[in-house]
Order: structure tokens, then sequence, then C-alpha cells
């Protein structure tokens, strides 16, 4: 699907809620002296500009990352990331996943991101450029199917979807387990929206009964605009690291806190 851009989302609350439960992820695994792979099937660019027309024009992060950024604590990973982006790139810059892993990272791990549509891709390979790294202009499911097992075998694969392409939610739960039983080791992130149609719920029901001991995360918040269908985010987390659930928790609590119920 070559027609979604984050540019128009970046910085929303699905962006802090997955990309705070990312950055803890891994900075929790890279307390461990060994390597590690990170992989990503849905990309994007890596770096937003939250003046840009799209991202005015939705008002998604004026609603999202411009209220949230204090819920977090100098020494939290997400905020240490954000910090590290607005030294370098301004207090208008957002780090879509691929920096905020690459943020996290250690000079011995690995990164693979895969981005299809070409002008994402060609100001992904731009912004990540200092980071190193193996980018491909793929289809990300054929990437992650290709790559698993990683090596290092170690590591953690972000599946970031549009779910622009409604056969996803039917599809995903076959994918991911297919993923989990050529890579049992690997930590597997599925981000996806919840929209007040709840597409998602026939999709997570099924994904539970295929990965029973999977982690659930789901936080609600206001619809960013009248009319805007999201009104909440989700991560199925397969391997969680350790503490993943009091970490999704705590973080249910901050939005649960400072935001009106949707």
């Amino acid at each position: 699907m070559l027609s979604y851009q984050h540019s128009f989302h970046a910085g929303n609350m699905a962006d802090v809620h997955k990309h705070a439960l990312l950055a803890w992820s891994l900075a929790y695994m890279t307390r461990k002296d060994k390597p590690l792979s990170y992989l990503e099937t849905h990309a994007g660019r890596g770096l937003y500009d939250l003046t840009d027309d799209a991202a005015v024009k939705t008002g998604e992060a004026a609603q999202g990352i411009s209220i949230a950024a204090d819920w977090f604590a100098s020494d939290h990973p997400y905020r240490q990331v954000l910090d590290r982006i607005w030294s370098k790139h301004g207090a208008d810059a957002y780090p879509g996943s691929p920096l905020v892993a690459a943020e996290s990272l250690r000079p011995m791990d690995n990164i693979h991101l895969s981005e299809l549509h070409p002008q994402e891709f060609a100001a992904l390979r731009e912004n990540m450029a200092p980071y190193g790294g193996v980018y491909r202009q793929r289809d990300g499911w054929e990437m992650a199917m290709s790559m698993c097992p990683p090596e290092p075998r170690r590591g953690l694969l972000l599946i970031d979807p549009s779910f622009e392409v409604k056969s996803d939610y039917q599809s995903i739960p076959t994918t991911i387990s297919k993923l989990h039983r050529k890579w049992g080791v690997g930590v597997i992130l599925l981000w996806y929206p919840i929209l007040t149609d709840a597409p998602h719920k026939p999709m997570i029901k099924s994904l539970q009964r295929a990965l029973p001991d999977a982690e659930v995360s789901e936080m609600s918040f206001p619809p960013a605009r009248p009319g805007h269908r999201m009104v909440g985010s989700g991560i199925f987390a397969v391997n969680a690291p350790y503490g993943f659930a009091e970490e999704a928790a705590r973080l249910a609590r901050l939005f649960h806190e400072n935001l009106k119920p949707a």
C-alpha cells in the first residue's frame, strides 16, 4: 500500500504509546552485553518535522507528544531519546521508530529496516545515514519472513502496518504465528490502531489463541479531531522483555490520569 504517509500522524498519542514501550524494551534488552538484531517492517521516513503542512493539517502531534512529553521523567528511555533528537534537530523534530531504535542501540547491534514507499524510503535512507544499518525498499512482511531468525538471533521485530489494507486484520495472526515458529526467541511487537468500530478485536482474539503467553497493552485517548475514528492504540507483544507488563501498566496510568476518556 503506497498511499500511507506517517507524516500526517507523527507524534500522535499512538506514537507516544508505541515509542515509549519500544524505547523501554530496547533499553532493557541492551543491558546485557550481547549483540541484538532490530528489524522493522514498515519503517516510514524515520524523522519528522511537526511544523510541516501534513502534521499541522491533522493536528495529531498537537494532541499527542506536545501534551505527553512532560509525562516522562528525564531518565525514562523514551524521554532520553526525545532529548537527544531535539538537541540534534530542534524542538519541532519527532523520531519515528527507526530513530527511536537507532538512538537506543549500540554499535554492536544490527538494524534492518523495510519501507516500500519510494519517497519515504529515500527520506529514510537520508535520515538514517548517520546510524548505519541495512535499509530495503521492499515489502516488510517479505523481509521479516526471509530474515527470521536473524543473526544475531537475540533481537526485536517491530511490525507497524498502516492497516489501510483491510485484509491485514485477517492475515496478521497467521503471519505472526509463522514468524514465532521460525524465531522462537525473538521479541515481536505488533502495533495496531483501536478504531471506533473495533476491527482489531477478532485479530487479537486469534493472536491470543495462538500465542496465549503474549502481553497486550492498550491505551485509550480522545480523538485528535472531530470525526476521527482512532480512539486508542494497542501493542501485542510476543516474548515481551521482563517487566514489560509493569511498564505498560505504568504507562496506562499516565494516559488515564492525564487524558479525558475518549
